[in-house]
């Protein structure tokens, strides 16, 4: 019965979006619609709670184990904890795509319920936008990926969830790149109803603002946790590999980024207006790629959980009317779209049009090597693109991108003149070119973790350069929020290129005893034990591991077997000190008593990830920032307003009086 609830509230919530989607179009056109527009925010509220409850069931579904349910029996274990019971509702193809559905309900449902700043008309078209995204994921759910799908006679015990994704990490790496997923479609929603009703303005570019700024602060979270999962859970030692399904979370994230600088400029200065439609469109359309590339089954990773051409054929469909209509839009209407203020290139707005340009310019670089090697592929031609063009192609882009970033901020909004900032543009030459002549005396280091750590050193100071000559008390939290976010870009980048340039590596057979070094440890093979988890036997390694002269440590690496379904996977045991980590991976049996183990010494890596913590952090200041100063506009106009209303009282009663 629980299955069947959460089916009719699915198809109720269907049908609930096709009315918002009808009642939206139809209420954009003069004189028509205007009795069924009074229905569009309601049934946008209805939906989200709709679906919201659905959720809730299969959630329920999983947590009690209930094998009649195709989806459960196939990615659950009555054996499984719980935590992973629960984290298999969205570890899969249909309950991923649920939540997706869920995410995108509620936020129109938020929107429907608390945005009043725009005009009915354009508000009407945003949610009809909306309401026809949802439609077509209920579509897909609902004719290609049933959640709630029965089985003829119930499994014993279930498949299991993969091993891989049995972490803590993967239990919150989907759910946040989906709200950031779901963010970024809400922007789009927004651009297609300017678009339609001819209304882009300051006031349309704050209304998005805060989705794109929240979607952004979920993408650097699940993109940053992501990374942090395959470091160190697949056991390889890196962070990063340019694989396709990591790229399909990196393009959204950079489209976000130029979206919400270019949405900032367009409400706190009316320009950049055709940009940040756009861009609205382009942030969203990298999302669904990256949809259709994790779901369509053309990729072999953890992350592809659909391997059927059907489910890939919807979702191809999917993107090439909701993308392909709103580019004929944008297209149809864009001369329509008044140019808005204009400014100098030396100025703030002409920094964050480079900046948006060089985004553009990179996004176009995963892009085409994330596509390409799946196009000659089509052709019988395997070709493996890596490190080796993403890297140095994309430095080509990526350093004067930083090199603005740290400008961009000293510059005063519509024009300045760089000899304003001549002492600080010296410093912040002077340390880059200071960090690359010491670091080149010092070490032995290639190009471009040379330049990426005398870059980061550089803007490490000029991040707070904009705090010059103010009471820190009296910043507006925006500012602080844009300092620490390009603080934290610049710590990420020092991590990334300390580890790119100072790693060390070292592949042993040790037997009990032995011992080895890696960098300035010393790492002892105490012993190798069997271990058991709740679903899982292990063998585990037993290292005692002293950084020079200090005490040691016990680490404790394990390769263990699932037995539901079968699989073997690696944990990696770490010891993070202030000033990088040791990785431990141990290994098959070598012979004679010995295993195998693989050892990395990798100084700063941790800075990669609390970079992307401060990164997060930086937009949640800054999106509280502009949450608190468009309430204090609404409220400053609301009184304004009244005032306007009492003066006008007045003055007719004082009329009367004459009278």
């Amino acid at each position: 019965m629980i299955a069947e609830l959460g089916l009719a509230a699915l198809w109720l919530a269907a049908a609930l979006a096709a009315l918002q989607t009808v009642a939206g179009f139809l209420s954009v056109r003069a004189g028509q619609g205007a009795e069924i527009a009074a229905l569009i925010r309601p049934a946008s509220m209805m939906q989200g709670l709709l679906v919201a409850f659905s959720f809730a069931m299969l959630l329920w579904l999983f947590a009690i184990t209930d094998l009649s349910v195709k989806l459960v029996a196939a990615n659950s274990h009555v054996d499984k904890p719980l935590i992973y019971k629960l984290s298999g509702t969205w570890g899969n193809h249909e309950g991923s795509m649920l939540l997706w559905v869920t995410v995108m309900a509620a936020a129109g449902a938020l929107i429907a319920a608390v945005e009043h700043r725009l005009p009915e008309r354009t508000m009407y078209a945003t949610l009809g936008a909306q309401g026809l995204v949802a439609l077509g994921f209920y579509g897909f759910l609902l004719l290609s990926s049933n959640p709630f799908e029965r089985l003829p006679v119930p499994a014993l015990q279930g498949m299991g969830l993969n091993p891989l994704l049995q972490d803590i990490g993967l239990a919150l790496h989907p759910p946040t790149l989906y709200f950031g997923y779901v963010g970024l479609s809400v922007a789009f929603s927004f651009a297609v109803g300017a678009l339609l009703t001819r209304s882009v303005t300051p006031d349309f570019a704050r209304a998005m603002r805060p989705w794109v700024l929240g979607a952004w602060v979920f993408l650097t979270l699940g993109i940053t946790a992501g990374s942090y999962w395959a470091y160190y859970e697949l056991g390889w030692g890196g962070w990063w590999f340019w694989d396709p399904v990591e790229n399909a979370s990196l393009m959204p994230w950079l489209a976000a980024t130029a979206l919400l600088h270019s949405a900032s400029v367009l409400a706190s200065r009316d320009a950049l207006r055709t940009w940040t439609i756009m861009l609205g469109v382009v942030a969203f359309s990298m999302s669904m790629i990256g949809t259709f590339l994790v779901r369509s089954g053309i990729l072999t990773s953890v992350h592809a959980f659909a391997v059927d051409p059907e489910r890939g054929t919807f979702i191809l469909v999917l993107l090439t009317l909701y993308i392909g209509g709103a580019l004929l839009l944008f297209a149809l209407r864009a001369n329509t779209i008044s140019e808005g203020k204009r400014f100098s290139v030396t100025s703030r707005e002409g920094a964050l049009v480079f900046n948006n340009v060089m985004l553009s310019a990179i996004l176009a670089i995963v892009l085409l090597g994330t596509l390409y090697p799946l196009l000659t592929e089509a052709f019988n031609v395997r070709v493996s693109v890596g490190p080796p063009y993403f890297n140095p192609v994309g430095a080509i882009f990526f350093m004067p991108m930083l090199l603005v970033m740290g400008v961009g901020p000293l510059l005063r909004w519509r024009e300045d003149r760089p000899d304003r900032i001549r002492s600080e543009l010296a410093l912040f030459a002077a340390l880059i070119i200071a960090a690359i002549v010491l670091l080149s005396l010092l070490v032995e280091i290639a190009l471009l973790p040379l330049l990426g750590l005398a870059m980061g050193l550089g803007l490490a100071v000029a991040s707070f350069m904009p705090l010059r000559s103010r009471q820190l008390g009296r910043i507006p939290a925006a500012t602080w929020g844009m300092v620490l976010a390009h603080f934290g870009i610049t710590v990420a980048l020092i991590g990334m290129a300390s580890e790119s340039a100072f790693s060390e590596e070292e592949l042993v057979a040790l037997s009990a005893g032995e011992s080895a070094t890696v960098g300035p440890w010393t790492v002892t093979l105490e012993a190798v034990e069997p271990v058991a988890g709740p679903n899982w036997t292990a063998i585990q390694g037993r290292l005692s591991a002293r950084y020079g002269d200090s005490e040691p440590v016990v680490l404790a690496p394990q390769a263990r077997s699932f037995w539901a379904p079968p699989q073997q996977t690696t944990e990696s045991a770490l010891s993070t000190r202030w000033n990088g980590q040791l990785y431990a991976v141990i290994g098959d049996p070598a012979g004679e008593g010995r295993f195998q183990l693989r050892l990395w010494w990798k100084p700063f890596v941790t800075l990669i990830w609390y970079g992307g913590v401060v990164i997060a952090l930086g937009g949640v200041l800054a999106l509280i920032g502009h949450v608190l100063n468009d309430l204090r506009r609404r409220h400053r106009e609301r009184r304004l307003d009244e005032q306007r209303s009492e003066e006008e009282a007045l003055g007719i009663l004082s009329g009367e009086e004459r009278l």
